[in-house]
């Protein structure tokens, strides 16, 4: 998985942590969160503030 493949990494997110409520997750736990994926492959600095909304947004509706 690299930062682009949102709805993966929200679906393992959602999978990984099934008792957390991602509206709440801080972009750095976030960002380890994502780091720490297994199958996540890519530069640790391609991501941003966007990319990690993005992220977190799909996760809660995922959640839903």
């Amino acid at each position: 998985m690299k930062w682009t493949d949102v709805r993966d990494i929200a679906i393992a997110l959602a999978e990984t942590h099934p008792d957390v409520d991602p509206q709440y997750v801080r972009f750095t736990d976030l960002h380890r969160w994502v780091m720490e994926l297994p199958g996540f492959a890519d530069d640790p600095n391609a991501s941003n503030e966007k990319i990690l909304e993005a992220i977190q947004m799909t996760w809660l509706e995922e959640a839903e």
